[in-house]
């Protein structure tokens, strides 16, 4: 039986996940959380195979989650599933270590199959993901702001999705001055002259989408 954790900040979709997953003979939901703090807490009480897990959720960001559960656990296998395919962000999934990443238009039972896959430690991507990375580690390509950090993307990531230092901040869970320190540092990186110019250079590079 494959154990698996649900992490989703939106209740009506982590729900109907759990639903699908319930239905195979082999799969056994055993704990669903809503955000990346509860991923943590979770995949170290329950133990599970497998964590589901979405990036952009409150009070802890599903990178740092990510990196948090395996650091405890690293043969535990995640399942990224989410509806951005941003570059950095699906090569900070895999750095951190997952090992899949599934859009949520995916079909429910290429879903479950990515279960299944990544519970017997395969790797498991979306057919356009695949052949992007394919890409990217062919010709040695580095990610989309390479001089970042992955938390520097991070903030810069949700700056152009429109939020303020005080929203970044509870979103991440960290404290506003933190913040402020991290954007100006990737102002100075990007030698953007203001938030206005790295939010541009952003959503050209494929952040900041909803």
């Amino acid at each position: 039986m494959i154990r698996v954790v649900l992490v989703d900040d939106h209740p009506v979709f982590r729900d109907g996940l759990a639903g699908l997953l319930g239905t195979a003979p082999d799969v056994e939901v055993v704990g669903t959380g809503g955000d990346g703090r509860a991923a943590v807490e979770l995949t170290g009480r329950l133990r599970p195979d497998v964590l589901v897990v979405d990036l952009h959720m409150p009070v802890l960001g599903g990178i740092a989650a990510i990196r948090q559960v395996l650091a405890a656990r690293p043969r535990l296998g995640v399942l990224v599933l989410t509806m951005d395919d941003a570059d950095a962000l699906v090569v900070d999934a895999v750095r951190a270590g997952a090992r899949g990443y599934l859009l949520k238009e995916s079909d429910p039972d290429a879903v479950l199959q990515a279960v299944r896959a990544v519970a017997r430690g395969e790797a498991v991507f979306g057919p356009a993901l695949a052949a992007r990375l394919a890409t990217w580690f062919a010709v040695g390509r580095a990610e989309p702001f390479a001089q970042l950090t992955a938390r520097e993307r991070e903030v810069l990531d949700l700056v152009a999705r429109g939020l303020g230092n005080a929203a970044i901040a509870a979103r991440l869970g960290i404290a506003p001055k933190t913040v402020r320190n991290v954007v100006s540092t990737v102002l100075v990186k990007l030698h953007a002259a203001d938030r206005a110019g790295a939010i541009a250079a952003a959503r050209e590079a494929g952040l900041g989408r909803a």
